[in-house]
């Protein structure tokens, strides 16, 4: 399924290399030109991961995001891949550094497109999710400045889901197809 590029808010005023105010937006918002000094930059698609968690009793591993965007709302374990990171060391750091605790039994399930809105810029990422367990005994340690609370969950129905206060539309769409293969 495609979805429609809306991301003309995204503006540069001043050429990053030679300072002129004539850097020209283009392709909704995807390419940034200028015609002086010819400096080119791509808004290319960002890559990120997240984790369905399942404890024993059925239930999910959410996080309260403790900042913007949507701070407050669900998310599941994860982050944006660094650079020269694969999605699966990117997902085992992600829930090292949140959680402190090293998922196991890490699994490819889906990727969806995304919609990440910063501090005035309008991102588009394409989340890799996987499933995963906690060792036995874990001890779940929230990542200071970025997790609020952590908060298990029973996801059983497609309702459990939009009723769910979840951050992305990725982790919604996850959840379902989470639901549809279990």
């Amino acid at each position: 399924m495609r979805y429609p590029i809306n991301m003309e808010q995204n503006r540069f005023s001043y050429c990053p290399q030679c300072g002129t105010n004539e850097i020209e937006t283009l392709g909704g918002g995807r390419k940034w030109k200028c015609p002086k000094c010819g400096f080119v930059l791509y808004n290319n698609v960002a890559s990120a991961v997240g984790l369905v968690i399942e404890n024993e009793e059925g239930e999910i591993l959410f996080e309260k995001r403790a900042r913007e965007p949507r701070k407050g709302f669900l998310v599941l374990p994860g982050g944006f891949t660094d650079p020269d990171e694969t999605s699966e060391e990117a997902a085992y750091r992600e829930c090292m550094e949140e959680t402190g605790t090293a998922p196991e039994k890490l699994k490819y399930l889906c990727s969806f497109p995304n919609t990440y809105d910063y501090k005035g810029i309008r991102y588009k990422t394409c989340d890799i999710f996987f499933t995963a367990s906690l060792p036995e005994g874990f001890s779940l340690k929230a990542q200071e400045g970025e997790v609020d609370a952590f908060i298990w969950k029973k996801i059983e129905t497609k309702e459990d889901v939009e009723t769910c206060p979840i951050a992305f539309d990725s982790a919604k769409n996850t959840l379902l197809k989470w639901l549809e293969e279990k």
